[in-house]
């Protein structure tokens, strides 16, 4: 198959070269947090064919942005990673998600996946809130579970529960945003009360129009 191009001298077409296929962008928000199995990728994206999603895979590997990897035993299994290249489009990704986020519009049927809020944390991150900050926060949502570490002014989100926590949150998404919106009540937690009543300043939700 030949390339699809737009042929022009711009940045933003070569971009859109690049990952502007159908499901490319939406498969490097799912290696955000680390890297995926093939089965993993197409659990996290719900109507996606197993031959595009092979295709699409294929042609990111090619242009740099994914890197496969034969994990060593016990795993003994391959997994798809962003590389260097493809890390450094993660914050323009994030930055075009909080953009659509803004008409976004009630939930009304469509897919939801905690991951998703778990990625689009980072994007909402204050950094000059966090500066006298220094937590580690584990987030317990209905399909699972993230660990967040506040180091003054940075934020590092991890799939998995965290060894040891300052704060744990028990709650759903909607609950959470709603919170951080500063619109609902405060989500079941555990620990830190001080770092729960900082969150909303932490992160920078606002209300979608």
């Amino acid at each position: 198959m030949p390339e699809r191009t737009y042929n022009q001298q711009c940045g933003v077409a070569r971009a859109l070269d690049l990952v502007g296929e159908r499901w490319a962008l939406l498969l490097v928000r799912e290696l955000t947090l680390g890297g995926k199995r093939f089965t993993d990728l197409k659990d996290g994206l719900p109507g996606i064919g197993s031959n595009v999603l092979a295709t699409r895979l294929r042609q990111l590997e090619a242009d740099g942005i994914v890197l496969k990897l034969r994990l060593a035993p016990p795993a003994a299994s391959t997994v798809y990673v962003l590389t260097d290249y493809g890390r450094r489009l993660v914050p323009a990704m994030l930055a075009l998600g909080r953009w659509g986020a803004e008409s976004m519009g009630e939930l009304d049927g469509r897919h939801q996946r905690s991951e998703w809020f778990a990625v689009a944390l980072n994007e909402f991150f204050v950094p000059e809130a966090a500066l006298d900050v220094e937590a580690t926060i584990e987030l317990v949502l209905p399909d699972g579970i993230f660990r967040m570490r506040i180091e003054r002014g940075t934020l590092k989100v991890e799939v998995g529960p965290a060894i040891h926590w300052d704060i744990r949150l028990s709650t759903d998404v909607p609950t959470l945003l709603g919170y951080l919106q500063r619109e609902g009540a405060a989500p079941d937690a555990s620990g830190d009360t001080k770092l729960l009543e900082l969150l909303p300043q932490l992160f920078s939700f606002t209300a979608q129009r």
